[in-house]
């Protein structure tokens, strides 16, 4: 079974930063791509970053320049460094994986989610 925990949220002024961490446990075979997505409050959850296995990165046009998506393979852990903060940045970020595992001789590839951690931008 595979599980992944966001860590990092908390309460932060505009303009200020914060680090996120996506830490994931469980028999992995492989990361195909971690990502961040974030919900607002009565807004849809939205994509923030992506990284592949390759380290290629997307963004959100929102985000670009602000936020910088990266990860350890070693940990099977990604990171969001988000700077700059603004008010409208305060959703619940989700952590994303995409992940494959090995059972006997089958591959199996599915995504996982994280449960969340909420960020709030305020002075």
């Amino acid at each position: 079974q595979v599980q992944l925990v966001e860590y990092g949220g908390g309460l932060v002024q505009p303009g200020g930063s914060l680090r996120l961490s996506c830490a994931t446990s469980g028999t992995i075979a492989s990361i195909n791509a971690m990502g961040w997505y974030r919900q607002a409050p009565g807004k849809q959850r939205e994509l923030v970053a992506v990284i592949t296995s390759g380290y290629s990165t997307n963004y959100a046009d929102s985000v670009k320049g602000r936020f910088t998506i990266s990860k350890d393979n070693a940990k099977n852990t990604a990171y969001l460094q988000m700077n700059r903060l603004k008010p409208e940045d305060t959703a619940v970020y989700y952590c994303n994986a995409d992940v494959s595992t090995i059972t006997g001789s089958t591959w199996h590839r599915r995504e996982y989610w994280g449960p969340g951690t909420q960020v709030t931008v305020s002075s």
